[in-house]
């Protein structure tokens, strides 16, 4: 059976067609990685007409204030001195009665590159589609182009900064594209924002980015985040842990406590999935732990330290501190010394 392709090995073929000139007249781009979907839809406005072209053959159209009828009939338009005409639907997703467009697809206009935008909420996992979406989804993969572009893991963005760096003949270790990945998220086109910006600032003729350039230019501290909050933890580092504490505490606004307690929860799941974890390869167990092998080594060792019944205990203590800070059995104590009190706990209890 072949393996399902990634929503970046899709874009990217999808891609090379376009810049072979081979164009579909429906492109239905669907998803809650907007990435990807900018990525196809840019290239279409930016290239497949001429400047001269564009003033009459290309349009775009909101979801919000358009109706179906509306898009179709611009559709169904001829192109003026042009081989092809464009038609570009923004934020699909709030348009009504979408399935209706299925009565367009059914014969669509072949000088017509018609190209609809259906996002999902940042941060969210879309909706499961309706039958009559499903339908429109079918028809638009027979007849065009549907592509489906599915937010990445945070165990599956450092590799992707790597890559995309790597075009751009510029190197980056998995430590910190990691670490970046801790600070920025999985939102790739925030990541993209970040190291354009960084890239401008590099030393000349300078190809590898470092933690110090990270540090220096995205204000992220390359010894006080939560990666090494986690690490510190996993070494039962009570110095540099309560270091990051203090850290954090005196910088509450760029080290949230919710987004913390997120991170140490995680990494004690792990743990103890470790635990339980037998007999797989060491590729099948970094996938399981949604880590990259490189840090396996890290992740063993800290199991030395925190046997399966601590690490049960520890995430019952993360639960229980999550609701102290949502003001449960919590009169007073700030969200600071919250974070120290937690992280004694994990040590010394």
């Amino acid at each position: 059976m072949a393996k399902k392709k990634s929503s970046e090995e899709d874009c990217n073929e999808i891609l090379a067609d376009l810049k072979r000139k081979i164009y579909k007249p429906v492109y239905l781009l669907v998803g809650d990685e907007s990435y990807f979907i900018d990525k196809i839809s840019d290239y279409i406005s930016d290239n497949v007409l001429t400047e001269s072209e564009k003033a009459f053959n290309q349009v775009v159209l909101y979801g919000k204030d358009s109706e179906v009828g509306n898009i179709i009939d611009a559709a169904r338009r001829y192109p003026m001195s042009s081989n092809h005409q464009v038609v570009i639907v923004k934020e699909a997703q709030h348009l009504k009665k979408i399935e209706d467009l299925e009565h367009y697809l059914k014969a669509p206009q072949q000088t017509t590159i018609l190209v609809v935008c259906y996002k999902g909420k940042p941060g969210e996992k879309m909706a499961k589609p309706t039958k009559g979406l499903k339908s429109l989804f079918t028809l638009a993969d027979r007849v065009g182009v549907f592509f489906e572009s599915t937010a990445f893991y945070e165990n599956q963005v450092p590799e992707w900064i790597i890559r995309y760096l790597a075009v751009k003949e510029i190197s980056i270790a998995i430590k910190p594209a990691t670490l970046l990945t801790d600070f920025l998220g999985t939102d790739l086109s925030k990541i993209v924002n970040e190291l354009e910006k960084l890239i401008i600032t590099l030393p000349p003729n300078t190809k590898t980015i470092t933690a110090e350039h990270i540090e220096k230019n995205i204000g992220l501290s390359k010894d006080f985040n939560r990666f090494e909050l986690t690490k510190a933890l996993g070494e039962r580092d009570a110095t540099k842990a309560f270091l990051i504490v203090d850290h954090f505490a005196k910088n509450p606004s760029n080290n949230p406590f919710v987004v913390t307690i997120s991170a140490v929860f995680q990494y004690f799941i792990k743990l103890f999935k470790l635990h339980i974890l037998k007999n797989i390869s060491e590729a099948e167990l970094a996938k399981e732990l949604g880590v990259h092998p490189f840090f396996l080594k890290e992740y063993r060792k800290a199991a030395q330290f925190y046997t399966t019944t601590r690490c049960f205990q520890i995430i019952s203590l993360l639960r229980e501190y999550d609701l102290r800070a949502k003001g449960v059995n919590n009169d007073s104590t700030d969200q600071g010394e919250l974070l120290r009190e937690l992280v004694f706990k994990i040590l010394y209890s």
